[in-house]
């Protein structure tokens, strides 16, 4: 009489232990590059609130001879007398300063901990000329 082998059907503790690693590794490089892409994708308000700043900044200057400055805006609030509207949202406030013939927008975010609740403060600024730059990229690093 033979006996016969039954067959073994499922997966061994160690080929379980190898996907859980794997996984584990695999979570480890995409979390932090999710969290840094979602960081970028919030910087659009700066960038674009900046941009705003900029048209009504020169449009101001061709009516008056002089740029707006001196003033600053957080969330809910406007920047006047240009018409910029900050949302009640926003993670960022605005302040522009200069003189008549220059200005600078900034635009740094209000949370302590930046855009990935780290120790790096988001800040964006544009001047007169129009360019726009990161003076401290909470995203890079």
């Amino acid at each position: 009489m033979t006996k016969q082998r039954k067959s073994q059907e499922g997966f061994t503790l160690m080929e379980l232990m190898i996907v859980v690693v794997v996984i584990g590794i695999l979570a480890a490089l995409a979390v932090p590059r999710f969290l840094k892409a979602g960081a970028r994708s919030k910087q659009s308000e700066a960038k674009s609130i900046l941009k705003q700043i900029y048209v009504m900044e020169r449009a101001y200057r061709q009516e008056n001879d002089t740029y707006v400055f001196g003033v600053g805006a957080g969330p809910g609030q406007n920047i006047t007398p240009l018409i910029v509207e900050i949302m009640n949202n926003a993670r960022y406030s605005y302040v522009i300063s200069g003189g008549t013939n220059s200005f600078t927008a900034t635009a740094t975010t209000i949370s302590a901990t930046g855009l990935d609740d780290d120790a790096t403060l988001d800040i964006w600024q544009v001047d007169d000329r129009g360019r726009l730059a990161a003076v401290s990229d909470d995203t890079q690093g």
